[in-house]
């Protein structure tokens, strides 16, 4: 759950103008970054920024758990970007096959010689955010969904599933797979570069043994968020201790994941000033009906 949704909250509970205000700024730029990472465009956020915030001031009053207001927003933001259609943004559903995802000994092995510092592992400078943004356009939008709302807005898992609908293991397959998938589009290996010497060993351990890295890269997601019992977690650590490759690839998919993190598009826009003070009427109107509801309720049970 992100912290401005439970700072927002906080905010709208002291009952204070000024403090309403914060809270709507707060959560205006929480639905404006959503789905700018999900939909790519901002005129697509910010028309699904104003289009959530009116429709969720009615309710705000009502909310007494963060984590419900939390679900709530990111349930609208997400129905509201399914309608827009720019683009190919929101093409057909495309299933990803785990075996297509998962590297090659060549790529492992391109993976220990290059010197080259990868995208991920660089510092988020502004060609980093544009690129991170593309890659995740070309994420189909069953998986992009799950990985903004994990990787990006801080859901747990189980909120994930509440808002998309789906079930959580459902959840952490595509979180898997859109997590492989978008470290494939970020991660190239620099041609012209002079290789460095290549790690001992790592002729041979570019050559994966097929069952046992293949269960590796099955469970790689479960494992880097600590998901895995004992047992599994102590049988991934054995190969990882005796395979550089996977050793390799697991650093590029945790860098990948922390980029991610770290991306925020900037909330800059002059609609979300333009748009507050009619937010804050709106407001006003919903916490009076509210509080008018609740003296009415205790009216007829005290009569």
């Amino acid at each position: 759950m992100r912290a401005a949704v439970e700072q927002a909250l906080q905010l709208i509970q002291a009952n204070d103008p000024s403090s309403t205000e914060q809270a709507l700024g707060l959560l205006q730029s929480t639905v404006f970054s959503f789905s700018m990472k999900v939909c790519g465009h901002p005129q697509d956020a910010e028309d699904t920024m104003q289009d959530v915030l009116l429709k969720s001031i009615p309710y705000l009053p009502k909310f007494e758990s963060a984590q419900a207001l939390s679900v709530w927003l990111y349930r609208v933001a997400r129905n509201r970007c399914l309608m827009n259609r720019r683009g190919k943004s929101f093409s057909p559903k495309v299933n990803l096959s785990l075996d297509a995802l998962m590297p090659d000994g060549r790529e492992l092995q391109e993976l220990l010689v290059s010197s080259r510092p990868t995208p991920e592992s660089d510092a988020l400078t502004n060609e980093t955010a544009a690129r991170i943004q593309k890659a995740i356009s070309t994420l189909p939008p069953q998986y992009r969904f799950v990985l903004v709302l994990h990787d990006m807005e801080g859901l747990e898992t189980s909120e994930v599933a509440t808002v998309t609908g789906l079930r959580e293991g459902t959840v952490r397959v595509r979180l898997h797979r859109a997590r492989l998938l978008l470290r494939k589009e970020l991660w190239s290996p620099d041609k012209g570069s002079k290789p460095k010497a290549p790690a001992r060993r790592s002729r041979e351990a570019a050559q994966p043994k097929p069952k046992r890295c293949r269960e590796l890269f099955a469970a790689l997601s479960d494992y880097m968020d600590g998901l895995v019992d004992d047992a599994v977690c102590d049988s991934m650590d054995k190969h990882l201790a005796d395979c550089e490759p996977c050793q390799a690839f697991l650093h590029s998919l945790e860098n990948v994941v922390k980029q991610c993190r770290s991306y925020q598009p900037p909330c800059n826009s002059p609609d979300l000033l333009k748009v507050r003070p009619k937010l804050l009427r709106q407001y006003e109107s919903a916490r009076l009906a509210v509080r008018g509801k609740t003296a009415s309720k205790r009216i007829k049970r005290a009569s």
